[in-house]
């Protein structure tokens, strides 16, 4: 009986060497949108229970832009992310074996979709995208789906007299010019403090304006008190955008992409409240998805931006 400390002292060990699977940490980077600390404070608990799962200590990095993101799963020092589609793109054609896809945020429809929604100031006079011409016009970030890449194709095509030149980052064209704020947090509060006329951000289209919709970087922002929904207009919004991925590292042991697949599905049914920070509002939670879904954007990138 006296050996029994030192048994259960190994199993203990060895429980905690197999939870790990080879891996000593896990790093989790959150795609920029909002400002940093509102990023963290969003994920902290999926950070807890990523540590739980996994048995090694877990850390959340909050880039300033969405590059940080893209270039830390590339370089293999950030392990798991929600990407925007046209971040993970990118991700995909600098290297298509970086990543694996495995969820997609769900509206609470069921679809796996949202919109680039074009927004300005109420008293601005701007109620369609045309009364933008010679104003200031923001972007979020050359890497977003909504907030760059979509816009600036679905504009041009809807919009004869706006071109691509045009929605170029300090371009001085139909706009008086164009700025990139950052990400969609920044350009929301542009907007609502007058430093540009218009802009575009997202959001899932569904549910109430005066809510910034059911989840997105409106919601977000109504729920910061950043933005009173009654004090902006919606003016463009674009056709349905596959929702971005949630991937993971390919090169992780497959025991770990597993357990933190599994963590993230189950997060909604888990804790709702937890569910609604990581997803940006009220969702259904997450589901399955395979990268096919995302050709159309790849195609999209590789057309327009390369890579």
């Amino acid at each position: 009986m006296k050996i029994l400390p030192a048994v259960l002292a190994a199993t203990t060990l060895l429980a905690s060497a197999a939870d790990a699977e080879g891996i000593t940490q896990f790093n989790i980077g959150l795609l920029g949108g909002e400002n940093a600390q509102d990023r963290l404070n969003s994920n902290e608990c999926l950070r807890k229970y990523a540590e739980d799962t996994l048995g090694v200590p877990v850390k959340l990095f909050a880039p300033a832009d969405y590059d940080g993101v893209v270039q830390g799963l590339l370089g293999g020092t950030i392990d798991m992310a929600w990407l925007g589609a046209s971040a993970y793109a990118k991700v995909y054609l600098t290297d298509p074996k970086a990543v694996d896809v495995a969820l997609v945020k769900t509206n609470l429809d069921g679809s796996f979709t949202y919109h680039s929604i074009g927004i300005a100031r109420k008293d601005s006079g701007i109620t369609k995208l045309e009364d933008a011409k010679g104003k200031v016009f923001g972007f979020g970030d050359p890497n977003s789906t909504s907030g760059y890449l979509i816009p600036s194709v679905e504009i041009p095509k809807t919009h004869p007299a706006i071109t691509r030149a045009d929605l170029a980052d300090g371009a001085s064209g139909y706009f008086k010019t164009v700025k990139f704020t950052g990400g969609h947090e920044q350009t929301i509060v542009a907007v609502v403090n007058g430093d540009i006329d218009a802009g575009v951000t997202w959001a899932d289209g569904q549910g109430n304006w005066e809510d910034g919709y059911n989840s997105g970087a409106l919601r977000k922002a109504v729920d910061a008190g950043l933005v009173n929904m009654n004090d902006i207009v919606e003016i463009w919004k674009s056709e349905p955008i596959p929702e971005g991925p949630v991937v993971l590292r390919h090169a992780l042991p497959e025991d770990v992409k597993a357990k933190m697949t599994e963590l993230v599905k189950g997060l909604h049914a888990r804790d709702k409240d937890c569910a609604y920070g990581v997803a940006a509002g009220d969702t259904a939670g997450f589901a399955p998805i395979t990268a096919d879904f995302y050709d159309i954007i790849v195609e999209t990138r590789r057309a327009t931006q390369g890579n």
